[in-house]
């Protein structure tokens, strides 16, 4: 172990992995530099731990940096200690988790800190899809450093002191911290959208242990669990009431309720969530209609809206499970698009790129219409005509270009409130209902909506040795 045992960098990774699994890598290693009386400085380890370790008794790579070492700051041999390690990790197939706590780049080492820098960049870019990288943030994490976690997967914030920023609040014109502290995690979770969880420093080493136990390894890996115990034809009694919030049903759709929701508190009309089914790690998204609190009472109201934060988050979370060969399940409740003029200058853009992350999905793909699947909202929510492999719907589901009452006022125009109500009622039955969806083969079977867990996980097995090829292309630009 390096001189910094006891230090916060190292107490991280203890608290991080199984007890006794950590091996460090590169103990010795200092900064090259004299510049500026460099040498002169106590630099252990060049203020960053690297190694390998176990979490639940698989492979993981970490590096905890060590504020208390010249602040954390990256200087040339501290950021190559993390590129060999997440190089290392790319060879073995295991995930790279980087607890951050830096001030940022190392002055005293100027472009050769910065030239070093950037190839923590090219790291992570070649890494990006093929291990899974997790980042918590401890402490400082700004400026450059800010795109480390933006490269990663998945991202964790120390709820009080930890800062995340390009540039800080006092450095924005008109701005500071005290108005509006764009570095804190509350800003970074609810409108930034970086932070994936915030909470405590244990909060955080808890709930990474627990990402990482349902991640697949590598995008060759099934994360296949086989020693769960639930029972793979088991009912869900209360799902239809739960329909309004997937954060509710989806836990009990779950083996054992094994169920992690990914950015809760940014774009709270759309749900994304790894969960464990039949054995197998699954990516959900879901519409929400109504978020609840604690209590049971209503904390927030959708309309059944997808917004253009909600579009993003799910277009971001399904190339993820694409990435690494993740089923996507979704459960499709929605009947338009949020309509405010913040939302306008984005929604198409953000739509553009769910629908495109469905389209481009080569993953298994399940769609569950538990409500209503209107217009184009519900069309993008991996519809039958995106790619979907298969289409369930719940008994009372509707699906169709828009509910029957606006149809008809629009079509019957002037035809006084009988004609319209009598004329509701034949569209609903004709162009809505889910007989009508299921006659056209745009819905595979109606089902139950106790039965939904039975349905997915046999449609998962079945779908297990999908292969799909596409067009030949370097990428596309969506």
């Amino acid at each position: 172990m390096s001189s910094m045992v006891g230090s916060p960098a190292a107490a991280r990774i203890e608290a991080l992995l199984d007890p006794g699994s950590f091996v460090e890598i590169g103990a010795a290693v200092t900064a090259r530099s004299t510049d500026f009386n460099l040498s002169d400085k106590k630099q252990p380890s060049d203020g960053v731990i690297t190694g390998y370790g176990l979490i639940n008794e698989s492979l993981v790579y970490v590096y905890s940096q060590d504020f208390s070492v010249m602040k954390g700051t990256i200087g040339e041999m501290h950021a190559k200690k993390i590129v060999r390690l997440i190089d290392m990790a790319v060879k073995m197939g295991a995930p790279v988790l980087g607890l951050v706590d830096s001030a940022g780049m190392r002055l005293e080492e100027a472009s050769d800190a910065l030239q070093a820098f950037g190839g923590i960049y090219m790291a992570m870019s070649n890494a990006s899809g093929v291990v899974p990288m997790v980042t918590g943030i401890f402490g400082s994490c700004g400026g450059g450093m800010a795109i480390v976690p933006a490269l990663s997967d998945f991202v964790f914030m120390e709820a009080d002191q930890a800062k995340l920023f390009v540039n800080s609040p006092n450095a924005i014109p008109e701005n500071y911290a005290g108005k509006n502290d764009t570095d804190s995690a509350a800003f970074q979770s609810s409108e930034a959208g970086m932070v994936d969880f915030a909470g405590t420093e244990a909060d955080i080493l808890a709930q990474m242990r627990a990402l990482v136990s349902v991640l697949p390894a590598n995008n060759e890996d099934d994360a296949y669990d086989d020693s769960f115990a639930d029972n793979l034809n088991r009912i869900v009694p209360d799902a239809a009431a739960c329909m309004a919030d997937p954060a509710l049903l989806l836990p009990r759709l779950a083996d054992s309720g094994v169920y992690f929701e990914v950015k809760p508190d940014y774009g709270r009309d759309m749900v994304t969530a790894l969960f464990r089914l039949g054995g197998n790690t699954i990516g959900a998204v879901a519409n929400r209609t109504s978020l609840y609190d604690a209590e049971g009472s209503v904390a927030e109201s959708f309309d059944g809206e997808i917004s253009a934060r909600g579009a993003r988050k799910a277009a971001s979370f399904v190339k993820f499970c694409d990435a690494f060969g993740i089923p996507v399940v979704t459960l499709t409740n929605v009947n338009h698009f949020k309509a405010t003029q913040c939302t306008e200058t984005h929604i198409a853009k953000a739509a553009a790129e769910l629908a495109y992350a469905f389209t481009s999905a080569t993953t298994p793909k399940i769609n569950v219409i538990t409500g209503e699947a209107f217009g184009s909202a519900g069309l993008i929510m991996n519809s039958r005509s995106l790619g979907a492999d298969l289409v369930y719907a719940w008994t009372d589901a509707k699906c169709g270009m828009m509910d029957a009452a606006s149809a008809a006022k629009i079509m019957y125009d002037g035809k006084g409130g009988d004609v319209i109500a009598e004329q509701t009622k034949a569209y609903d039955a004709l162009q809505n209902s889910v007989e009508a969806a299921a006659a056209r083969g745009y819905v595979d079977t109606v089902i139950a909506p106790e039965e939904t867990r039975k349905y997915l996980i046999g449609a998962i097995e079945m779908l297990f040795t999908k292969r799909e090829f596409r067009p030949d292309k370097k990428h596309g630009t969506v």
